[in-house]
């Protein structure tokens, strides 16, 4: 993978602007192109561990994951600036593992070696001198960046569960990374990746609103977190750690202590399930559209977070604005938790 850019000028915001914009219209119409083929041949249907209850089109990652990769590659001819090949192909890679996924099931474990490869492509390809913690041994750092990359991968496809969801969690993550890359702190190829992303999936969410048409699938979860997951590597690489853990803190707090829960209770822990904090408001009486709201609005709080943290460049300021985050994500994990009064609302 070529290497990141040190810092340079700003980004030019009316292109990163545009850039998004173009994601957008290409995700949309690929979605009204694609959604008779996907009725037809990748349909899901409800189970007991879904939240929906009416067979419902899957696959339309599929426009998601081309409009940002066409869209960075049209930026790339049109600047010169180098979107890296590595991140490209392993993101068609895991996007083909997702897909194959989506239409006839992968057993566990063919699947996570497919995507540790995809993520191994692109964490042991940056140059040596990307390091977060450099007392860290480069190859314990690396094989670390590894595991938390495929645990990344996962918990995105983890949380995609309701109507919204990952575009509540994606759109404030990527306009953030887009604002910081704007102001310089970060290279132009993930500020670029980021725009993209967060066009796409705007041009996706009138599709996946309550009651959603389409479903992302596995082929857009899964390649969505790789690359949010290297946006937010390019953060930590370029020393802004804490705004790297704020912007994903409410998917990893919930995803990360469901699993851990599991394993506690010996469950199968790899397979489907509903026990998910947000999949738990809904059978406690939250409405799908209250619950992608409120994770909405705890994103942007994020956001602003991950933002002051960039601004203030204090490690004092840091452990403030992680101990806030925190508390707002275990705020929201608390109500998710407790049976709200009235009848239960479950997607229709």
């Amino acid at each position: 993978m070529p290497q990141l850019e040190t810092m340079n000028a700003l980004a030019p915001l009316p292109l990163l602007v545009l850039a998004a914009l173009a994601a957008s219209l290409i995700c949309a119409g690929l979605i009204i192109l694609l959604r008779p083929l996907l009725q037809r041949y990748a349909l899901a249907r409800p189970n007991a561990r879904s939240s929906h209850v009416v067979p419902t089109p899957q696959g339309a990652g599929i426009a998601v994951i081309a409009a940002t990769i066409l869209v960075a590659c049209i930026y790339q001819f049109m600047t010169g600036e180098p979107v890296p090949l590595a991140l490209l192909g392993a993101t068609i890679l895991i996007a083909g593992v997702g897909f194959v996924d989506d239409v006839r099931t992968i057993a566990v474990l063919p699947r996570l070696l497919l995507q540790a490869a995809a993520v191994a492509a692109v964490v042991f390809s940056a140059p040596a001198e990307l390091r977060i913690a450099a007392i860290v041994p480069l190859w314990l750092e690396r094989a670390l960046l590894l595991v938390s990359g495929l645990w990344f991968v996962n918990l995105v496809n983890f949380m995609d569960g309701l109507d919204l969801m990952t575009a509540a969690e994606v759109v404030p993550t990527t306009a953030a990374i887009v604002l910081i890359g704007w102001l310089g702190d970060v290279p132009l190829a993930p500020t670029v990746i980021a725009a993209a992303l967060c066009g796409a999936m705007l041009g996706f969410a009138p599709f996946n609103r309550p009651v959603a048409r389409v479903f992302l699938g596995d082929v857009g979860s899964l390649p969505i977190g790789l690359l949010l997951g290297w946006c937010l590597l390019a953060l930590a690489w370029h020393h802004h750690f804490a705004a790297a853990l704020l912007l994903p803190l409410y998917y990893l707090a919930d995803a990360t202590l469901t699993l851990l829960r599991r394993i506690a209770r010996r469950e199968p822990f790899w397979a489907a399930h509903r026990t998910h904090f947000y999949q738990r408001a809904t059978d406690n009486g939250f409405t799908v559209t209250a619950v992608v709201t409120e994770v909405f609005a705890l994103n942007v709080l994020l956001a602003a977070l991950a933002l002051a943290s960039v601004w203030l460049n204090s490690a004092a300021a840091d452990v403030v604005l992680l101990a806030a985050g925190a508390a707002a994500v275990a705020l929201l994990l608390s109500r998710f938790s407790r049976r709200k009064i009235g009848p239960t609302s479950r997607r229709v």
